[in-house]
C-alpha cells in the first residue's frame, strides 16, 4: 500500500486529487494539508511514502517545505504537483531533492505512473522535463541565471522576492544575518541586479513568483 499525502492550499484541488485517486488500488491517502505548518505537524503523526506538494503555500513556499521534508523524513518521496510549467521549476526542484515534477493539468495516468515511480525510490521525469534535460546537456539552450543557483541560494532568493528582511530570513533558516547577507550579495551578482526590488523584477519577468 502506497501511503499518500496531499499538500495544497486550495481545497478544491485537494478534493480533485482525492477523487482521482480514491478508486486506485494499492494507494491510501494518509492526510491532506493546506499549509506547510499543517503538513509538518501531520508528517510527525503519519507515515507517508509519497507527499504530493504544491509550490505555492500561504505560510511558506514549497521550496522550503521540500528541504524540510528531505531533512526530517528521508523515507518520504516528494512529488511536486504545480501550476507552473516544467520550464520554470522542474529542473531546480529535482536538483533540490524532489523525486518528480508534474503540472496540475496532467492526465490521471501520468499522475498514477509518477506516484508508483517515486514510491519505488526512483525519479519520475516527464517527457517535457526529459527534453529540458537533454537540451541542457547538449548545450542547445542558454540557461537563465536562476537555474545556476544552489538550493540554498534559491531558498534565500524566493524569500527576498516575497519582501522578507535579511534578519527574518536568517531566523527562519536558522542561519546568521551575516550568512544571509552573503547569500544576498551572491544573488545580486549572479543575477546581475543591484537591489531587492530588481530581484523581484527578475522573478516576475521569469515567472518565478509563487504567490
Amino acid at each position: 500500500m502506497i501511503r499518500l499525502a496531499i499538500v495544497d492550499d486550495h481545497a478544491i484541488v485537494r478534493a480533485g486529487f482525492r477523487e482521482m485517486l480514491s478508486e486506485e488500488l494499492g494507494m491510501s491517502i494518509q492526510f491532506e494539508a493546506g499549509t506547510a505548518e499543517e503538513a509538518q505537524s501531520l508528517l510527525r503523526q503519519y507515515n507517508c511514502d509519497v507527499l504530493m506538494l504544491d509550490l505555492s503555500l500561504p505560510d511558506q513556499n514549497g521550496i522550503d517545505l521540500l528541504r524540510t521534508v528531505k531533512q526530517r523524513h528521508e523515507e518520504t518521496q516528494v512529488l511536486i504537483i504545480s501550476s507552473f510549467s516544467e520550464e520554470r521549476y522542474a529542473l531546480s526542484m529535482i536538483r533540490s531533492g524532489a523525486s518528480g515534477y508534474l503540472c496540475k493539468d496532467c492526465d490521471r495516468s501520468d499522475l498514477i505512473n509518477a506516484i508508483h515511480t517515486v514510491a519505488q525510490g526512483r525519479r519520475y521525469i516527464s517527457a517535457n522535463t526529459a527534453e529540458l534535460l537533454a537540451r541542457e546537456m547538449a548545450g542547445e539552450t542558454d540557461k537563465p541565471a536562476h537555474q545556476e543557483l544552489s538550493e540554498r541560494e534559491m531558498q534565500v532568493f524566493m524569500r527576498l522576492v516575497r519582501g522578507e528582511s535579511v534578519s527574518a530570513i536568517a531566523h527562519a533558516l536558522h542561519l546568521s544575518v551575516k550568512t544571509i547577507s552573503t547569500y544576498r550579495s551572491r544573488l545580486l551578482e549572479k543575477l546581475g541586479v543591484n537591489s531587492n526590488a530588481e530581484l523581484a523584477t527578475y522573478a516576475h519577468q521569469h515567472g518565478l513568483l509563487l504567490d
